[in-house]
């Protein structure tokens, strides 16, 4: 059963949009190859913190965006006209039983980056919400999708820096989490879903998509967005599983911390500053860190104290400014 769409979501009247199973079929094809490759990062083969910036960064957020936006789609699709409370609880349960699931499974084995609200739990609550939004304007549900996607970036609150509400997207700092997609800004991803449906129900769109029938090369595409949940719960344990057998045969280089760290930092920092500021500034970070025998703890706890992430506040303006100075005095 697929997570993103209900039981009559792609279809046209009688007609099932075979166009939004390829699309969906092809983000669960890019999503399984992003988390391949984190699954190498986590067994050490590639440079640590890999995914976490630049183009692979943008590459989830694409994934992501495409798949709750198609979220909003099927929503207005399946229920825009009314709302089939039966076929709707049932997907409901289906997918918040699922995100239920892989809370318990994380937290037992990565409890220091546990999945308590990722793309699971963002589609079961953005559904629920998303029925308010149906029989609104389509311009004013894409005015609010625009709020919701610009809210974290001007609305950030250290009130909601509590576990009970990271779920909303608006705490001063995101919490650790391998799979963190709160409401804000997330649920913009959906109301512009069901926006673009409505546009595309109106302005004849939705009959042309459904007239479309791509060839036989779209069958493993389809067949995946067919079996959406089913693939999303069994793909990640299987390649990890994978990774895992070829580490017992070729397990990669260990490195120490200090090496990881620099590697992490290097890669952080060079997203908005020069590579000869990056190397001086974490060998500074690294320096302090050791120094003040805190960089276990910076690694090896999920330490969200206003305390500490004061102190590394404090860490990385003092090396900023060290740097700037020395790097000024090298320009001389």
């Amino acid at each position: 059963m697929s997570i993103l769409t209900p039981t009559a979501s792609v279809r046209d009247q009688s007609k099932r949009i075979v166009a939004i199973d390829v699309l969906r079929g092809i983000a669960f094809i890019a999503m399984a190859s992003y988390h391949f490759t984190w699954d190498l990062e986590f067994f050490g083969y590639t440079d640590p913190g890999l995914t976490a910036f630049g183009w692979w960064e943008i590459y989830a957020r694409c994934i992501a965006s495409t798949f709750l936006f198609l979220v909003g789609v099927s929503l207005y699709l399946a229920h825009g006209r009314q709302i089939r409370w039966s076929g709707f609880w049932k997907r409901f349960a289906m997918v918040a039983g699922a995100a239920i699931a892989i809370s318990v499974v994380t937290r037992i084995a990565m409890p220091d980056g546990f999945i308590f609200f990722g793309i699971l739990h963002e589609i079961a609550l953005a559904s629920l919400l998303g029925l308010a939004f149906l029989r609104l304007p389509a311009l004013l549900t894409l005015a609010v999708a625009a709020l919701v996607v610009a809210a974290p970036v001007y609305l950030r609150f250290e009130a909601f820096d509590r576990p009970w509400l990271w779920w909303v997207g608006l705490s001063a700092i995101n919490p650790r989490s391998n799979d963190y997609v709160p409401l804000f800004p997330w649920f913009g991803a959906v109301l512009s879903g069901i926006a673009t449906a409505k546009f595309a129900s109106t302005s004849g769109v939705r009959a042309r998509l459904a007239s479309l029938a791509p060839g036989r090369w779209a069958n493993p595409l389809v067949f995946v967005s067919r079996h959406s949940l089913t693939f999303y719960l069994i793909h990640q344990p299987l390649l990890i599983g994978c990774v895992w057998l070829f580490s017992q045969v070729m397990p990669a280089k260990v490195e120490t911390p200090q090496v990881n760290f620099l590697k992490t930092c290097q890669l952080s920092c060079e997203q908005s500053r020069g590579s000869k500021f990056c190397s001086s500034y974490c060998g500074c970070m690294l320096d302090t860190l050791e120094g003040e025998a805190s960089l276990d703890r910076l690694y090896n706890n999920n330490d969200q104290t206003a305390e500490w992430r004061a102190h590394l506040g404090d860490l990385v303006r003092m090396c900023t400014a060290s740097t700037d100075i020395k790097m000024e005095e090298g320009a001389k």
